[in-house]
């Protein structure tokens, strides 16, 4: 039997009492990906991005483990109800235009000692101000860097289109706005190369690509590496007591951790290993989030149709944006019908070992968007689930 073949064993025992729609997470694998992330950090803490978990229970179990320190949120109505269940360090990676949650943060000793909102524009510091409706608490603050590499004199950019600072000298005199105006406090400074640590440098049957990639993202490295200590040194002329730097994500931990500029890597997708991060030389996940859905129909020789699993991650849509059949191994989409709303027919020589009602497990192409689809996770040990915990979704909260 090979080591799919035993998972999905296990899996099938573990949750042969639930009716399929199910997602688990295996914490066996969930606790090794967690040790590797360390591994890989090499002494620096492991921020823990929440959009890639989405479930209360495992940020609490992996903010547990030595290594991991602090919370990466996604929205500033998630940051202030993670700081409300007791989370006491909460980064917002992204600018938030939520005026009433902004009014309840300017309020509130407790979520302003404990949030930090991301700043790029002084737009955003007039918007808050706005908000406050009488708060006078302080509010936290950190700087993100456009990590974009830029060439050909700027004609040419690989990366997101995040942030507008990209210089240090763009960075410093943000820097300086923030320290003239009352009511902000300038703590830390946010670079996230995504252009690294999230597009995968080896791309099954695609050499060529591979390599271009990788060549790319070495030139990345470097630039960003010294363009980030740049950008700290220019910012702690400022701001002497900056907080932290913070960089990094899964594909790219051991990379940004040795730079010396950088203090803390946020990661969190590879605690899941989706489909997405299949795809990389450096480091080597298992696949801990799963979902099964439950065979309904046997059309024929070869095929069998399940229901639902049109589930897609977000991006640029392709196919690789979809869930991939996992257990048993073999089975493959049908080219005209994909992954559907409400009916999934998949092909291949394992479909004649199925039967109605038997589960087929897949793995989302991303890591936390499959907690909304699911109001719970069964968390497996060994070949049993050993608790049910809510998803965000299933304590009530779609964020996004």
């Amino acid at each position: 039997m090979t080591a799919r073949a035993a998972d999905r064993a296990r899996y099938d025992r573990a949750t042969a009492h639930l009716d399929a729609p199910v997602a688990i997470v295996d914490l066996e694998a969930f606790d090794a990906n967690a040790e590797d992330l360390v591994r890989r950090a090499a002494g620096k803490p492991v921020r823990v991005a929440s959009k890639s978990v989405r479930c209360r229970a495992l940020l609490e179990r992996v903010l547990a483990r030595d290594g991991f320190a602090g919370i990466m949120s996604f929205t500033l109505a998630e940051s202030l109800w993670l700081a409300r269940s007791g989370f006491e360090d909460v980064l917002l990676a992204y600018p938030s235009a939520d005026r009433k949650a902004y009014a309840e943060l300017a309020a509130d000793p407790k979520l302003a000692g404990a949030v930090t909102v991301m700043i790029d524009d002084p737009a955003q510091l007039k918007l808050i101000d706005d908000s406050r409706d009488g708060g006078r608490e302080e509010v936290r603050v950190c700087l993100e860097l456009d990590t974009a590499l830029k060439m050909f004199g700027g004609r040419v950019r690989v990366g997101a289109r995040r942030s507008p600072l990209h210089s240090p000298a763009q960075v410093a005199e943000m820097a300086r706005t923030i320290a003239r105006r009352p009511g902000f406090r300038l703590v830390g400074i946010m670079a996230y190369e995504g252009h690294i640590a999230g597009v995968g440098d080896s791309v099954q049957g695609r050499p060529l690509r591979s390599g271009a990639i990788r060549l790319m993202q070495a030139t990345a490295r470097k630039e960003l590496a010294q363009r980030r200590a740049d950008v700290v040194r220019a910012v702690r002329a400022v701001v002497p007591d900056l907080e932290f730097v913070n960089g990094g994500g899964t594909g790219s931990v051991q990379h940004t951790a040795a730079e010396d500029s950088v203090t803390e890597i946020a990661a969190g997708s590879g605690l899941y290993q989706p489909r997405l991060f299949d795809n990389y030389t450096s480091f080597s996940g298992r696949p801990a989030a799963l979902f099964a859905q439950p065979v309904v129909r046997r059309p024929g020789v070869g095929v069998v149709t399940v229901l639902g699993g049109g589930y897609p991650a977000s991006g640029a849509a392709g196919p690789d944006r979809s869930p991939v059949p996992y257990l048993p191994e073999g089975l493959r989409y049908d080219a005209q019908e994909g992954a559907g709303e409400v009916q999934t027919p998949l092909l291949g020589a394992p479909a004649d070992d199925l039967l109605i009602g038997d589960k087929v497990w897949f793995r989302h192409a991303k890591a936390g968007e499959l907690c909304e689809r699911f109001d719970v996770l069964q968390l497996v040990e060994g070949d049993a689930v050993t608790a049910t915990v809510p998803t965000y979704r299933g304590e009530g909260h779609t964020f996004l």
